[in-house]
């Protein structure tokens, strides 16, 4: 049997839904984004395709007849059941991978513990952070965005700092710091920022050995183990400071320095997903 020739017009049933469920030629005209005089047509068809009236128009309201009243209950279940079947097959949209080339300390620090309310939002976009202390070659497309630590002083990318740091060396609190006590540095960069503080000071640090190591991450934890004395990033050692299993290591006051972090993104990139986080990450740094 060909069902079909019973069906009526589609567009006119769910006009009438849209109204019935209303009770308003406004508010279903508003839903389904159309006239009310679209939407008035629409129900007429569907009353002269069933050769009766739905609904008892008003001055100022409308009501359904006994036979809209009872067609509405009969065919409410099989428009859900037809909107279900279709979320079900429905093709969820592709997840859109973003590369963000970053240190290990920023990410660990910094970046993870707020990053939920970013997937949250844009919860279609995974990120992938990668981080390494060498630096991503964001122009060449190894990754589709860079937080990097300096001074901005990066070519041929488009640099925008996020955030300025405050530095200041701190140590363990149980560690005396003294004029020969070892300098704990991270090999990812050059020692700028004993550089800058130093100067800022009129600070001579050449009695003071220096220890290298791999990351910022190993520096604070090596700080924090009494192992000598590490430049703070006030930044990325906010808790340790707040527990105190960090403190100043002089009595000078922390250093506002021209280092900062810097988000960066290919010249004239239109990649999307990269501009929705770095929307983002400039919201969540401003709030701080």
């Amino acid at each position: 049997m060909a069902l079909h020739k019973d069906l009526p017009p589609l567009l006119a049933l769910r006009a009438f839904e849209a109204v019935a469920r209303h009770l308003s030629f406004i508010k279903a005209a508003s839903e389904l984004s159309v006239t009310q005089s679209a939407l008035s047509h629409q129900v007429q068809k569907l009353e002269q395709h069933l050769g009766k009236p739905l609904f008892i128009r008003r001055t100022r309201a409308i009501d359904l007849t006994a036979d809209g009243q009872q067609y509405y209950d009969e065919i409410r279940p099989a428009l859900d059941a037809i909107a279900a079947a279709t979320r079900t097959q429905r093709v969820a949209p592709r997840a859109t991978v973003l590369r963000i080339g970053l240190l290990a300390s920023f990410a660990t620090l910094w970046l993870a513990p707020r990053l939920a309310g970013f997937l949250t939002r844009y919860p279609h976009i995974q990120v992938e952070l990668l981080p390494s202390i060498q630096l991503a070659n964001v122009a060449a497309a190894e990754v589709d965005l860079a937080i990097r630590y300096g001074k901005g002083d990066w070519p041929d990318v488009q640099a925008t700092r996020l955030m300025q740091e405050v530095i200041s060396p701190v140590c363990s609190p149980t560690f005396k710091a003294m004029q020969d006590s070892p300098l704990l540095m991270a090999t990812s960069h050059r020692p700028f920022e004993w550089t800058d503080w130093s100067a800022h000071y009129q600070v001579d640090l050449a009695h003071h050995p220096r220890v290298m190591l791999h990351d910022y991450n190993i520096v604070v934890e090596a700080a924090v183990a009494g192992q000598g004395i590490a430049m703070g990033r006030h930044r990325l050692i906010e808790r340790r400071l707040q527990d105190g299993s960090l403190v100043e290591a002089f009595d000078w006051p922390p250093y506002h320095s021209d280092i900062g972090y810097w988000l960066i993104a290919p010249q004239g990139s239109t990649n999307e997903a990269a501009a929705c986080f770095s929307r983002w990450l400039k919201e969540v740094c401003a709030d701080g």
